[in-house]
């Protein structure tokens, strides 16, 4: 899909720390909170679109919803599973990332925001080999310091964007080292920004206090 650049939209938004999704991408969620229940049901009814995008951290006022980033992704609604009490399993499809111009007030109980679809360029965006096998070999290193269990040969198969992309959504980052994948321009840089991040956090393993925010 290409996103005719400039192209404004209003979103309903689910502000979820550590939670990336890309263009081209999936994202598997649960739904269960009220107003994100009545957010699902409000996409189902309109155009199956939500704003996947990151709150800022940092210490808030109590009872005011936390700043956002500037960065999101729009994800329409791929697959649903209705559940009991009214919950929701479903799948979100990437489409494309956005910029948010402006919070908007609303009386609905999730939020909603203006904001400007970035542009998908049409391009093969590929890695160089030598930087496929630093990922590949940081991210072996870096799954069996963590104790992860992966399907080796199956990672081999991806193509370059979905290794990159697939690892920035699942990789244990913190929110603004998450954030920064997500803005990261292509992905060969995203792809240098995932061996810095893993070399860093491995170093640090288990110390409470390394953050990148």
């Amino acid at each position: 899909m290409i996103t005719p650049p400039n192209s404004m939209a209003r979103l309903s938004v689910f502000p979820l720390p550590g939670a990336l999704l890309f263009p081209g991408m999936h994202l598997p969620l649960h739904i269960f909170e009220p107003r994100y229940r009545a957010m699902m049901s409000d996409a189902m009814a309109r155009d199956r679109r939500i704003g996947m995008i990151q709150p800022r951290p940092g210490a808030y006022a109590p009872n005011e919803p936390p700043p956002l980033f500037d960065i999101g992704c729009v994800g329409k609604i791929a697959e649903f599973e209705a559940l009991e009490e009214g919950r929701y399993n479903l799948i979100l499809e990437g489409l494309s990332l956005f910029r948010v111009m402006r919070e908007l007030d609303v009386t609905t109980a999730f939020r909603q925001v203006e904001a400007e679809l970035l542009p998908i360029m049409a391009e093969n965006d590929t890695l160089s080999l030598s930087r496929r096998s630093s990922l590949e070999m940081e991210s072996r290193r870096f799954a069996d310091a963590q104790g992860y269990a992966v399907d080796w040969e199956a990672v081999t198969r991806l193509d370059d964007e979905a290794l990159v992309n697939g690892i920035a959504q699942i990789a244990p980052f913190d929110v603004a080292a998450k954030q920064a994948l997500l803005e990261a321009e292509g992905i060969e840089d995203r792809a240098e920004l995932i061996i810095q991040l893993m070399q860093f956090f491995g170093r640090h393993d288990g110390e409470e206090s390394v953050t990148l925010q």
